[in-house]
């Protein structure tokens, strides 16, 4: 195996704007800040596996226009590898509209555009790279067939494969038991497991029923907790400054995949990737709030 990530996900450009409050159904509220961001899950997880050291390759699809244009400039930047990224001339680049209040939280809705397109062909005309990289990471982002053909090349070639299961859905027991590593939001674990209403660790407890080797919940405030078959561990949180929680996620996706990929022992990734997770609470933005490899050094220290 190679000593890098590869990175099958989703591609857009955030247009977000701040405000007081989220609004509520059938509510128009004053925004306050504007600005426009390079995004999508995909593109975010590459970028913060790339600056916290690995070498990335990203698989996904943006359209033959300035927003693809400027996604494929600003993840050129960050030296990630494109030559599997797909350029569409009849699909636009995926958008994103995000809302984001006083505190952090936030509402995103995704145009997919491009990232709709992705294929089990393209996936497969990158077979290589996927069997060269130490783990594998997608989200639902991109169509699920791409995402599957993804996994079963992986898991023919012994490469771990790590899953952020969102945006959130039931996904059959088949998918599940390529997943070496699923991780998801407390929302999402309900959703992925069936089990509203539930707690985190009975939620993750479902999802190694159905067939993954390994659930990881984050918590936001609380931290996170890993499950897998010798028990539950559990990582508080780093207590920051939050700003806004776009990207939070997928830094704490970003970096457990390089700890994986590094060898780290599950517990000190575990904390390297609530560490980085934070960070990205104290920037606007999803990309743009991505810490670099230095940052979660020293945050990580006791």
């Amino acid at each position: 195996m190679g000593s890098g990530v590869c990175v099958v996900g989703s591609l857009n450009v955030d247009y977000v704007v701040r405000a007081d409050a989220l609004p509520g159904r059938g509510e128009t509220i004053l925004g306050e800040s504007f600005r426009t961001c390079l995004g999508g899950k995909g593109a975010n997880q590459a970028v913060a596996a790339a600056r916290l050291g690995a070498q990335v390759t990203l698989l996904g699809a943006v359209g033959d226009d300035a927003h693809g244009a400027a996604l494929r400039e600003g993840l050129a930047a960050d030296r990630i590898d494109l030559r599997h990224l797909r350029i569409r001339k009849d699909a636009p680049t995926a958008v994103a509209f995000i809302t984001v209040a006083r505190g952090g939280e936030n509402m995103i809705v995704v145009s997919p555009g491009a990232n709709g397109t992705l294929r089990p062909a393209d996936v497969e005309s990158a077979e290589e790279s996927i069997r060269n990289a130490r783990i594998l990471v997608a989200q639902l982002e991109v169509p699920l067939d791409a995402v599957a053909r993804a996994a079963e090349i992986a898991a023919e070639a012994g490469v771990p494969f790590l899953l952020n299961a969102a945006p959130a859905r039931r996904l059959d027991s088949e998918l599940l038991e390529w997943v070496r590593f699923l991780v998801v939001n407390e929302e999402e674990a309900r959703a992925v497991s069936g089990r509203g209403g539930e707690r985190p660790g009975r939620c993750a407890e479902e999802i190694l029923d159905l067939g993954a080797s390994a659930a990881v919940v984050t918590l936001g405030a609380e931290g996170a907790i890993f499950l897998d078959a010798h028990g539950l561990r559990r990582q508080d949180a780093f207590r920051v400054d939050a700003l806004d929680a776009v990207g939070a996620g997928d830094a704490f996706v970003g970096a457990f995949a390089v700890a994986l990929a590094e060898g780290m022992k599950v517990d000190r990734a575990l904390r390297f990737a609530c560490a980085a997770g934070a960070l990205a609470t104290t920037k606007e933005g999803a990309i743009p709030s991505l810490p670099r490899r230095p940052e979660v050094d020293r945050l990580c220290r006791p």
